[in-house]
């Protein structure tokens, strides 16, 4: 809810709005995320008649047998049109939805470790022996595993401490934890908390983020809907400029939907790249994830023609055209 009034959508209007203007689409997204600033900003410039958000993910692009409506707009499970959302949990859910398919890679995350210098840590190689707080089977995680992996740290060398994002600071400064793995600004906030203490560690060579556009070959396939999809990625290429030209615009947005303060969003946007595009390596990320989740599921990886299948260029290519 107070995602959606940070847009200026009360949402026991959304309802009566929807039905006025003829069903906007549903875009969903995690609402307390850096990355979704692009489709904040192209929701609340769009008007409520083109698109509507609620705090959400891919999961809700796909009808769950009995389960109970979700999302700021009371949506039922399986209608939204869009689901913003990393690459890692597109991976997850289209395992058993292989209709899902990734349109647009909107933002990259550039992660880090945060770690307490006291704690003896100053390159990743000190990471060995230490316990790491990270939100597991996340972007996060599989950004930790390649970091440790570089430095030739084991995955039995290290003590991982399941938390929350927002549990990360308060571990780290409490000394419950040596370090922390997660996505801004929590590792902004662990850095500003720990001052002088605080040791950054990053490699983008290794991985970085894909926080994409998702939606359904079904959508794709109803000519209105698709329609509606190419206009909103079309919109959105437009917020990702904004973003990167004019991010104060797009900082009090974030602030409002995550509450997060917005001097720790506006500390937090350097990490982050807004493509508005499909990366090149887009298909090999996912490639070597899939490895990644498949070990986790003790299921079979998919190979690269599988993968592929869940990457359309169409949409972005229309949204591009003169």
């Amino acid at each position: 809810m107070r995602a959606l009034q940070a847009l200026g959508l009360a949402a026991g209007l959304i309802a009566s709005i929807a039905a006025q203007a003829g069903e906007p689409l549903k875009v969903v997204g995690r609402h307390d995320v850096m990355e979704v600033g692009p489709v904040l900003y192209a929701i609340q410039q769009a008007g409520p008649d083109i698109a509507v958000f609620a705090s959400g993910g891919v999961d809700n692009l796909f009808k769950v047998e009995g389960a109970a409506p979700a999302g700021g707009f009371d949506h039922a499970p399986g209608t939204a049109d869009l689901a913003a959302q990393a690459e890692t949990q597109a991976l997850r859910a289209s395992v058993a939805n292989p209709d899902l398919r990734i349109i647009l890679t909107v933002t990259e995350g550039l992660y880090r470790v945060v770690a307490r210098r006291s704690a003896g840590i100053a390159t990743a190689e000190d990471l060995r022996g230490k316990r790491i707080g990270v939100f597991e089977r996340t972007s996060a995680a599989y950004f930790l595993d390649r970091l440790l992996a570089r430095a030739g740290v084991a995955a039995g060398e290290v003590t991982l401490v399941p938390l929350r994002p927002r549990e990360m600071e308060p571990a780290l400064t409490t000394r419950k934890v040596d370090a922390v793995a997660i996505w801004e600004p929590e590792s902004e906030r662990s850095m500003m908390a720990l001052g002088d203490d605080a040791v950054s560690l990053s490699d983008p060579t290794i991985y970085r983020e894909l926080y994409n556009l998702n939606t359904t070959a079904q959508a794709l396939a109803d000519p209105v809907r698709r329609a509606r999809i190419v206009d909103f990625v079309r919109r959105l290429v437009t917020a990702a400029r904004v973003c990167v030209q004019e991010p104060e615009k797009v900082w009090p947005l974030v602030a409002a939907s995550s509450l997060y303060p917005q001097d720790l969003v506006a500390a937090s946007w350097h990490h982050h790249r807004f493509p508005a595009g499909l990366p090149g390596d887009l298909l090999d990320v996912m490639v070597d994830e899939e490895k990644w989740l498949a070990a986790q599921a003790n299921r079979p990886a998919r190979d690269r023609a599988q993968l592929e299948k869940l990457i359309d260029r169409s949409v972005l290519r229309e949204a591009m055209a003169p």
